[in-house]
Parts: C-alpha cells; structure tokens; sequence
C-alpha cells in the first residue's frame, strides 16, 4: 500500500512537470523588457519566446507575431526549441509507460514487467527534466550575461521571464520524482533482504 503512494504522488509530480514543460515551451514569457536606465518609464513591454515574440501596450493592447523563418533565428534560439520539444516527448512517453507500470493499473498484472516498467518510466521523467533544466539555465545564462553587458543599449536589455521560472518547477518536479522512484527501489531492496539479529543484511 505504501508502494502504491509513493507511486501515485511521483505519478502526479510527473504529470505536473509535464504540463509545466508544455506551458512553458508555448508561453512567449521567456525574455521580458528590463526596465533600467532612460528605459524606466516606457509606453510598450517586449516579450520574447521560442515561437513569437509579444508587445503589450500601456493602452491595454497585446500583440504577439510568429517566427517567420526558423533559418533565421539564433542558434541559441533553435538549440532551446529542440530541447524543450524533446522534453515535452520524452515526458509524454514517461508519462504513459509509468502509467502501464504503476499498481494501480491492469497492464500486466501479477507480471515482473511491472517494475522495469517504472524504472523506465523514471528515467524518461529524468532525462526530460534533465533536458528541461539545461534549457532555462543556459536562457537564464545568456539573460544575465547580457544584462550586466555595459556595451549593450539599456533599451535591449532583457530579465528572466516567467516561463524560465516554470520550467526550472517543472525540472524540479521530474527530478524529484525519480527521487521517489530511487527510495522506493531500495525500500523494496531491504523488503527482499530483511535484516538479521546483527543489523546485518542476509
């Protein structure tokens, strides 16, 4: 029963790190305007993302245009959009053979597939939040390198935007489920080993 539990919380903290990865692989918040220098006051807010860059209006109008050409963008740009895909995949195929390994489901039932199930399913939940984290931290990097770049205009400075944020969560939670998965293979280890009258393992 115990096994169980700790199976359903690591399946939820997957699940939100998967719809975490998503919003914030969609969301346009990656890059917002610093307002710093002559650039404090200022009528219009840039907003850079992975697939379109947004401007939000002081009059309350919010625009936002696609990428036209994927060619032309940075290869920072391009780097960050493969990884995030491939997090969101990885995550989505996590998700499902997690599911099929889980206690609680029906797929192979009574068979030892069960647990190799859920270790592979932890360690597509790893290598996407892995993948995830090296997304938002290399962002993260080339944001504050610029910032503190005395020869770049304050005008195109840019802060950490909310979906960086997000997405460092969404890593978290992915690696804190295998964390979970990793105490409850040694929990079942000591079930299969049980101690003897010295403490020693037998």
């Amino acid at each position: 029963m115990a096994s169980m539990a700790v199976q359903l919380l690591g399946f939820f903290l997957g699940l939100l790190g998967l719809v975490g990865t998503v919003i914030s692989t969609l969301l346009p918040h990656w890059r917002s305007t610093a307002y710093v220098g002559s650039n404090i006051i200022t009528a219009t807010a840039y907003m850079k993302g992975l697939w379109m860059e947004c401007v939000w209006h002081s009059t309350g109008i919010y625009q936002c245009e696609l990428y036209r050409s994927l060619l032309a963008l940075p290869r920072d740009l391009q780097a960050a959009r493969a990884l995030m895909v491939l997090s969101c995949i990885t995550s989505v195929l996590a998700s499902i053979v997690s599911v099929m390994g889980m206690k609680c489901t029906r797929f192979a039932r009574g068979s030892l597939i069960k647990s190799p199930l859920v270790m592979s399913g932890g360690i597509c939940f790893l290598s996407a939040g892995l993948l995830c984290l090296v997304t938002v931290s290399w962002t993260t990097n080339d944001v504050v390198m610029d910032f503190y770049d005395p020869f770049l205009p304050s005008g195109m400075k840019y802060e950490i935007g909310l979906a960086v944020y997000l997405g460092y969560a969404s890593a978290c939670f992915k690696l804190k489920l295998v964390d979970l998965l990793l105490c409850l293979c040694r929990t079942r280890r000591w079930q299969y080993f049980p101690a003897n009258s010295q403490g020693r393992t037998v």
